[in-house]
């Protein structure tokens, strides 16, 4: 009997150490996502690109890519994900520039070769996509601008400060709220047990954000779409675990219109540029050059030639929807 008793005494004690334990675990990893990810960032071979660099209110020098087009052809800002840097915009960049635009890619704060203490999920990063447009209204004064920002750096273009004044918005696998990232990854990572990697969240949430400085409501990108004034582009991976389709589609339900949905059919978290290739291209190039140039040179892929109307072999042709308004 008395053994029973012990045992029904440590019985809480040890769930509780697995939960204390759990939970320093997790936001030891939270906090590693949120570590800088700086890295040298060679010039391409494959593109002629100017480096710059221009200040940030972010408190980051700010180190891009420019690569000038055609007078006329429009200009677009590349912005990359969590962890990236500005080399993982460059297949957009080709093909982008095949088509006319001016391009613009930058290595936002904590990445790449701009400094910066922290990654903040797009709450500093929106001040750097900021810094961003206004360096490139400078250089391309008489092009219209639109930006590509994929996750954080779609997250960026609405947070903050934001949304930044462009004239076309390609926003992809960009989460509504940062519970529901936080949330999605954990209960990812944790596989069967879901749920319980879900329970987590709001202490994660508090770890991370007190090692950052940055506050749940300041991560709130769905509260922030309804202020763009320009047409958007929304995409999602429909088997995207990060950012599932349901979420991705509340985005884009309280978008303003002119807006276009497309998700992209087999596609997870990852880059839909690569996964899809010249559907991709046709689609992205396409709405860029109809709201962006006055006389659309076509759009085309890296090789130089006019992309496909149809899939890649990787691609199935995707669900997609548009409203005007």
């Amino acid at each position: 009997m008395t053994n029973q008793k012990n045992r029904n005494v440590r019985t809480p004690y040890r769930s509780t150490l697995v939960a204390l334990v759990t939970l320093t675990a997790l936001g030891a990893a939270g906090c590693t996502l949120a570590s800088p990810a700086h890295s040298s960032v060679a010039s391409p071979a494959t593109l002629s690109t100017e480096n710059v660099v221009f200040p940030s209110a972010s408190g980051s020098l700010i180190h891009a890519w420019l690569v000038r087009g055609r007078a006329g052809g429009g200009a677009v800002l590349l912005l990359h994900g969590v962890g990236e840097n500005r080399s993982s915009m460059l297949g957009r960049a080709r093909f982008l520039h095949n088509a006319g635009f001016t391009i613009l890619a930058p290595d936002f704060q904590a990445h790449g070769e701009s400094p910066g203490d922290h990654v903040t999920f797009g709450a500093r990063e929106s001040l750097d996509a900021a810094a961003a447009m206004k360096f490139l209204h400078e250089v391309a004064p008489a092009e219209p601008v639109g930006v590509i920002g994929v996750s954080m750096g779609g997250a960026a273009t609405l947070l903050g400060p934001g949304p930044i004044p462009a004239n076309a918005f390609v926003l992809e696998s960009v989460y509504p709220t940062i519970r529901q990232a936080v949330s999605d990854r954990l209960a990812t990572w944790f596989g069967p047990l879901s749920a319980v990697g879900r329970w987590f969240t709001p202490a994660v949430i508090n770890i991370v954000g007190s090692e950052i400085g940055v506050s749940e409501a300041e991560l709130q990108p769905i509260a922030r779409i309804g202020r763009i004034h320009a047409p958007l582009l929304l995409i999602a991976g429909s088997e995207d675990p990060y950012t599932p389709l349901t979420e991705a589609e509340s985005l884009y339900a309280r978008a303003p219109a002119p807006k276009t949905f497309w998700a992209v059919k087999g596609a997870g978290h990852e880059d839909l540029h690569a996964f899809g290739g010249r559907e991709y291209e046709r689609r992205v190039g396409s709405f860029l050059a109809r709201y962006l140039q006055s006389a659309p040179a076509g759009v085309v892929g890296e090789d130089g030639a006019q992309a496909a109307t149809d899939t890649t072999r990787n691609a199935a042709r995707p669900s997609d929807r548009s409203e005007m308004p």
